[in-house]
């Protein structure tokens, strides 16, 4: 043999007999193999799905607007708000369809009121958000703000994970109708779950609550029953969604609320999650923390909804990574989001007031995977600077992910970053233009207000203004098919980009990377040998260049000459008799 493989063979016998030693051990104390198998596969990929759209009726093209972060960071007050409402509006901006005023990380009180509540910080929003977002409206512009899903924003101040509902029914109450929601000091949700001993019912009406053993109940996947030395049991294995224990036998005398009571085995200090559903569709969470386990057994209550009759609920926990928790939590927002603006405006009886949401993870769990289900836009990429290397690398990540937008649900490469930093006239438009290709949200970040002069009157001469206020560019980015763009060739330095548009449109997008000019070419046939494009066959065609405005007809080929860092862009048309 040879010296390699007889090396190979003995470290694979080594490893052999130290999984065998490994599943012994397991065995001899009790624990199954095969579950910590997979439970470790679980924890590697997304074991939780819910393919039900979030579908909240808003965000059908994506959302147009400004936000603070980009240009002031933790410099904000409510007179530069209202002073960055009132450039927009006055600017033309509004009018071009930028509409949302968002306010981002900073704008909080490191104290929340007596009740409980959000507020704005006392010295710099003296006036309070409701006020806030009154002033906007009255300019015809909408409110947005900021969260994050964990025990603090990233600037540390106070934030909204297990207070997503009180949060949600304080933007109601202000009318807010932009919600970006961060990432920072997240805590996933458990992997583990509660062994369960019986579940009890009780309230509404059930004088003495009603107790169901677990060994009467039906187990399915990896769920077992354990016999402790007392003949008792305990089912455990509903953990990291392999394993989940079903009671079809819960009976109430009348529809209501009732309280449902986990009675578990405390054999470690572990937090614990799991699911209850209720009838196959409604589900409640439970969150037990940790436990110090000076007794054996605890109970934990949570408020449910039961029908008349008999009742079918099952346990489970589904988080087996932190891709799952992500999307679970996430997922209980957006719930809490929608329902607080249809209750608000029921109570109050007045038009509902919408909010998009925005799930700002960074990417680090693949939104683009659950986020349709969770919220209407998910960031996809780390956080954008003002730097060319940092708008190609977005662009690079954001743009392989088309097939995951559609209308209400969007991509998001993170905000604009047009008119900061050093980028160029070229790299400015390059930037909004790819991204009003790729359907991504049109966030601007820069400070709006210079682009009035001192005497208040528009400077038209602006180029940045220019730029955004594109409106050949803007109406690619909100087109109502709500296609993102595919790049359909690439050489590495210069890619293609085609974009679908509705009444049998099309957008084609040239992009030169490199550093000198690169001359480029497509043809009509190939656009129109394309599935996805709508574009009938004609003997002649309209392009619009929508940079320099320029109409020409063509037979087929399209070519140029695309500056270092430039784009060229085109909408086209067949020519109609």
């Amino acid at each position: 043999m040879k010296k390699g493989l007889l090396i190979f063979s003995s470290v694979a016998a080594g490893v052999g007999s130290a999984a065998a030693g490994s599943l012994a051990y397991l065995k001899k104390k009790g624990i199954c193999p095969r579950c910590e198998i997979k439970k470790a596969a679980a924890r590697l990929h997304r074991n939780y799905v819910n393919n039900a759209p979030y579908d909240n009726g808003t965000c059908l093209t994506p959302p147009m607007g400004w936000s603070s972060w980009n240009c002031f960071r933790n410099k904000i007050s409510e007179d530069v708000i209202l002073d960055i409402a009132k450039a927009v509006k006055e600017s033309g901006l509004a009018d071009a369809g930028y509409v949302y005023i968002n306010l981002d990380d900073c704008w909080q009180s490191s104290m929340r009121d007596e009740n409980g509540k959000l507020q704005g910080d006392l010295g710099t929003f003296p006036h309070g958000i409701k006020w806030l977002t009154q002033e906007i409206n009255k300019l015809g512009l909408k409110m947005g703000i900021y969260s994050s899903n964990g025990t603090l924003t990233c600037e540390d101040l106070p934030a909204s994970l297990n207070k997503e509902r009180i949060d949600a029914d304080t933007f109601a109450e202000w009318g807010i109708e932009y919600f970006k929601y961060d990432y920072c000091h997240n805590v996933p949700l458990p992997t583990a779950a509660p062994y369960i001993d019986s579940v009890a019912i009780s309230g509404n009406g059930i004088e003495k609550e009603v107790i169901y053993k677990a060994s009467d109940a039906v187990l399915s996947g990896e769920a077992k029953a354990v016999f402790e030395n007392n003949g008792n049991s305990y089912v455990k294995g509903l953990c990291s969604g392999i394993g989940t224990i079903t009671f079809n036998n819960i009976e109430v005398p009348k529809s209501g609320e009732y309280v449902l009571t986990l009675i578990m085995k405390k054999y470690d200090s572990d937090a614990k999650y799991c699911v209850a559903t209720v009838n196959g569709t409604s589900k409640y969470e439970v969150l037990v923390p940790e436990c110090k386990a000076f007794s054996r057994e605890g109970r934990f209550q949570i408020k449910i909804r039961l029908n008349e009759g008999v009742n079918i609920i099952s346990l489970t926990n589904p988080v087996g990574s932190e891709q799952d928790s992500a999307a679970v939590l996430y997922e209980r927002m957006g719930k809490e989001l929608k329902r607080a603006t249809k209750e608000y405006a029921e109570k109050n009886n007045c038009d509902e007031k919408k909010i998009v949401f925005s799930i700002c993870e960074w990417g680090k769990n693949r939104p683009w995977k659950w986020g349709g289900s969770a919220g209407n836009i998910w960031r996809t990429t780390p956080d954008i600077f003002a730097s060319w290397a940092s708008v190609l690398g977005i662009y690079e990540v954001n743009v392989r992910l088309r097939k995951y937008a559609h209308p209400g649900a969007f991509n998001d490469p993170d905000m604009l970053e047009v008119g900061n930093g050093n980028l160029t006239y070229e790299e400015n438009k390059s930037h909004f233009t790819l991204w009003a290709m790729m359907a991504a949200p049109l966030i601007l970040g820069n400070d709006i207000r210079t682009f009035l002069k001192p005497d208040g009157t528009v400077d038209k001469d602006s180029k940045i203004l220019k730029i955004l206020t594109n409106k050949d560019i803007i109406d690619v980015d909100q087109d109502a098919k709500g296609i993102q763009c595919e790049r359909v060739k690439s050489n590495g330095v210069t890619d293609i980009l085609v974009k679908p548009l509705e009444e049998n449109g099309v957008a084609l997008c040239f992009f030169n990377k490199g550093p000198a000019k690169a001359k480029m070419s497509y043809t009509v046939e190939e656009l129109c040998n394309r599935i996805d494009v709508t574009l009938p066959k004609s003997s002649k065609y309209i392009c619009k260049e929508l940079w320099s405005g320029e109409v020409t007809e063509t037979a087929n080929v399209i070519s140029a000459e695309v500056p270092s860092h430039g784009v060229a862009v085109w909408r086209i048309s067949a020519q109609t008799k």
